[in-house]
């Protein structure tokens, strides 16, 4: 059957009016692209009413062309301007999402704080690296050789009974003080050597208002020829200068440690009353023969310093409890 000019122009019309409401109705660009190819497209069904204009006479063919290409105008206008607000719709869509109402309250994320045993621990680290010296670390869970023989303990010394030391059924023990630390740095390095060990140390003290069973120590070593009981002096003297952020009367006491001799301790002048902060000495000769060193050639000293004293000094702290028992109230102080 051959198309006339009449059906061809209501074909058109038809398609013109289906088009342009199905465009109207579409709400997303994929929609919208599949109606574009479905009208407009090479096999679309403009396309196939245009193929009816071959039979048209010669005098119909322009008029007929002309309306086509009004259609087709008109439904590619209808589908830029359909496309253009769906775009713009899908923006302010993804603004509203996106945008941060800055006058909604915060939500808040607490920060963290360092304890005060980290930050003390801390500031003793920071102190030493200045004045030259390296972190060196060792295992809580230690031997007797490297807790007790190798520092000049002997087997019948008061510190190695079990009021004292919480030993464990493989034999071993937890480390009663980080010197155990230097013992085995001293195997595997050669002097001259500075170093500080902190840490954690056990013993099985009655817990109070000033022991507790755990606690820090920071040890303090150094090994080179010709080191004097005046250099241990005014290290010592310095890192409390530094620490205490004055100058602090202080007071060496004689006193007795087994991997020291002589040796001392350090009671500084604070708030009016004299405080014991350190226990130190000169190495004694046989922790240096026990880890291959010359004593004829080589001296050095040591020194350790409990860190729950000097936190509880630097914060005010009354019991040291306080550092373990976990209380918010507490710690947020800090």
């Amino acid at each position: 059957m051959i198309s006339s000019p009449t059906d061809i122009e209501t074909q058109l019309s038809e398609l013109n009016q289906d088009a342009t409401g199905a465009i109207a109705a579409a709400d997303n660009l994929e929609r919208l692209e599949q109606l574009r190819v479905n009208y407009l497209g090479k096999k679309g069904q403009l396309s196939q009413i245009l193929r009816g204009m071959g039979k048209l006479s010669a005098e119909e063919r322009p008029r007929i062309g002309a309306i086509a290409n009004q259609v087709k105008d008109a439904l590619q206008n209808s589908l830029d301007a359909a496309k253009t607000h769906l775009e713009e719709a899908a923006i302010a869509s993804q603004l509203e999402a996106e945008t941060l109402d800055v006058t909604m309250p915060g939500v808040g994320r607490p920060l963290g704080r360092l304890h005060p045993l980290n930050s003390t621990i801390d500031r003793f680290i920071e102190i030493f690296l200045g004045l030259g010296y390296t972190v060196a670390e060792g295992p809580e869970m230690e031997s007797e050789y490297y807790n007790f023989e190798a520092l000049n303990t002997p087997a019948d010394h008061p510190a190695r009974d079990m009021q004292d030391t919480f030993y464990l059924p493989n034999g071993n023990l937890l480390r009663t003080q980080t010197s155990s630390v230097q013992i085995r740095y001293m195997e595997t390095h050669e002097p001259p050597l500075r170093i500080i060990a902190p840490g954690r140390v056990y013993r099985r003290d009655t817990v109070d208002a000033t022991h507790s069973a755990v606690f820090h120590q920071v040890e303090l070593l150094a090994i080179d020829k010709g080191l004097t009981f005046t250099d241990l002096k005014g290290t010592i003297k310095e890192f409390v200068r530094q620490m205490f952020g004055e100058e602090l009367p202080m007071l060496f006491r004689a006193s007795y440690f087994p991997f020291t001799e002589p040796s001392a301790e350090v009671d500084v002048q604070w708030r009016g009353k004299w405080l014991e902060v350190a226990g130190c000495g000169m190495v004694d000769p046989n922790v240096l023969k026990a880890v291959g060193y010359d004593p004829e050639v080589y001296s050095g000293f040591a020194a350790g310093f409990g860190v729950e004293r000097f936190a509880m000094v630097l914060h005010q702290i009354d019991d040291i409890r306080r550092l373990y028992n976990s209380d918010l109230r507490f710690l947020r102080q800090f």
